[in-house]
């Protein structure tokens, strides 16, 4: 933006502001003082129901919309809700991107998934190669549904003039994250199995694929302050992706988990599971082009914070 970007004059509408990317986005904008920060549960609005998402723009009237809300999961919720995954996903997308266009919405920032990726492309991924092949089988769907998003926003803004950004993170993990096994991502479902098996006393723990794939993971509140700066200073029509600029093998990624956590077991490789996509790092220049990010957290600090805080979710769970 040409002008200094004041928070205090803003109304945001954060969706899936509650969830774990949501609550650390709240808490960015928190630190700049942004005038109102609205942040809706999906009990209070189902944003499947186009006439529940005007309602919410009605209540909320917002004039920045960061869209959060999605149906996620790892590589097992893919496999055993495809469908769903497709579905939801789109719809909430699409009323969100058309209620704001209707509602003439000055700003709405999107964001996508870095499942949208073909499944092989040069690494580390330009955004340029999101449309040279069909995304990871298993990924597939949900990462369809995000790219129709893309698709929307820059067809709007062609034929009227929306402002819609759309910025695709890597792979989120930190405190708070998603700990249920049907549904998470590969650290924090290996971080509840590597503490589960040493409070057993189990001598072995067994984990999909062969460790052979590799991922690339962005800190919770270093995605949220990419989001936020994206937010404040990029208007433009092309994605931009959020990434930490690193790439961690899954075979290295168990072991730094179960030295985090302290078991001394055995590590079982399920080969009859899938690794999922080959390789996975973004490339990051766009973001510190544009908008002036670079995350700064250390994998190994990252990692032991979001450790700590699944030991001590009990102690500082509100009683």
């Amino acid at each position: 933006m040409s002008e200094p970007f004041d928070w205090a004059d803003h109304r945001v509408l954060v969706t899936g502001g509650l969830g774990f990317l949501g609550r650390a986005v709240c808490a960015a904008l928190g630190a700049r003082n942004a005038g109102t920060v609205v942040a809706p549960s999906s009990a209070e609005y189902d944003l499947r129901d186009p006439d529940q998402v005007a309602s919410m723009y009605a209540d909320a009237q917002p004039d920045l919309v960061i869209h959060l809300a999605a149906r996620v999961g790892g590589i097992g919720a893919n496999q055993a809700r495809p469908a769903e995954l497709y579905v939801d996903n789109l719809l909430m997308g699409t009323y969100v991107i058309e209620e704001s266009r209707r509602r003439e919405t000055p700003k709405t920032v999107l964001v996508g998934t870095v499942c949208s990726y073909p499944k092989e492309p040069p690494v580390p991924f330009k955004e340029e190669s999101l449309w040279n092949g069909y995304p990871e089988e298993t990924n597939a769907p949900y990462g369809i549904a995000k790219l129709a998003h893309l698709v929307h926003a820059q067809s709007n803004r062609t034929q009227y003039g929306q402002n819609c950004v759309y910025l695709i993170p890597t792979n989120l993990y930190g405190p708070g994250d998603n700990f249920n096994p049907a549904s998470s991502h590969v650290v924090p479902a290996l971080i509840k199995k590597c503490v589960e098996a040493k409070e057993a006393g189990s001598d072995h723990i067994e984990v999909w694929g062969t460790g052979t794939a590799s991922r690339e993971f962005l800190y919770v509140d270093d995605a949220a302050e990419g989001i936020v700066l994206s937010a404040e200073r990029y208007d433009g029509a092309d994605p931009i992706n959020l990434g930490a600029d690193n790439e961690l093998p899954i075979k290295d990624l168990v072991e730094l988990i179960v030295a985090a956590v302290g078991f001394d077991g055995e590590i079982r490789w399920d080969s009859s599971k899938p690794d999922g996509q080959p390789r996975r790092r973004v490339d990051v220049s766009r973001a510190v082009e544009y908008v002036g990010f670079r995350a700064h957290t250390r994998f190994e600090d990252g990692l032991r914070n979001t450790v700590d805080w699944f030991l001590n979710r009990d102690v500082c769970a509100p009683g």
